[in-house]
């Protein structure tokens, strides 16, 4: 039995790679994070499998629901909304648990699309070394891993929500000294409306507040 980690498109629905359509298609079962947005993209290359909600909030019988399948030598596919799982997602604790659980378990990679790989491709900057912070916590340790993005030497990425990125430019502006620092916004990257910024924190941020259309959508933050 196989447990497969698939990575999914991040936009446009033609970027999966064809190793991925075969698995899920192979597959007894599809873990999806919201079932509605997988089958959007099953039923569009007419893939029809089982899907089992599995999100942040999966409570501890779904895990042993999970684990049951497995030892009933059962394929699963795990996938999220969009990108690769389990990065700054709840992938990652499943995949552990089969690790500790089921160790025959094979877990294979199906690699694919990801907002991280995406924007720094694109960046024009030497990626060497980077730093990936995720989604930054919303309140309590927020100050504290500001203070980190902007003090590292290495270029920081992170994503961020529609709700927060004003938040977020201007924390940034109030603490990046004067041409210290740089700031890429992604937006949407992929999608029809895909968008890029590239300025100083405080000028996004002025940018972006006098333009409500430029805030909706999903964004990866590039602090260099």
């Amino acid at each position: 039995m196989s447990l497969y980690v698939v990575a999914t498109p991040i936009g446009n629905m033609e970027d999966i790679t064809l190793r991925a359509l075969r698995i899920l298609k192979e597959v007894d079962y599809i873990l999806s994070e919201d079932t509605r947005v997988s089958k959007k993209l099953l039923d569009r290359y007419e893939i029809k499998k089982p899907l089992i909600s599995f999100h942040h909030h999966s409570s501890e019988k779904r895990y042993n629901e999970v684990l049951k399948l497995l030892e009933e030598d059962k394929n699963i596919a795990l996938i999220s909304d969009a990108g690769t799982p389990a990065i700054s997602d709840p992938g990652g604790v499943l995949l552990d648990l089969v690790r500790k659980k089921l160790p025959e378990v094979l877990i294979e990679p199906i690699p694919g699309p990801s907002a991280l790989t995406a924007a720094l491709s694109v960046s024009g900057l030497k990626i060497d070394k980077f730093l990936f912070f995720g989604f930054l916590p919303h309140k309590k340790g927020r100050s504290k891993m500001i203070n980190e993005v902007i003090s590292s030497k290495y270029p920081v990425v992170l994503f961020e929500s529609k709700h927060r990125i004003l938040k977020l430019l201007e924390e940034l502006s109030s603490r990046i000294e004067k041409d210290s620092k740089k700031v890429m916004v992604f937006r949407e990257l992929s999608k029809m409306y895909y968008t890029f910024y590239n300025d100083s924190a405080k000028n996004l941020l002025e940018k972006l507040s006098e333009d409500q259309v430029s805030l909706k959508g999903e964004f990866t933050v590039i602090i260099y």
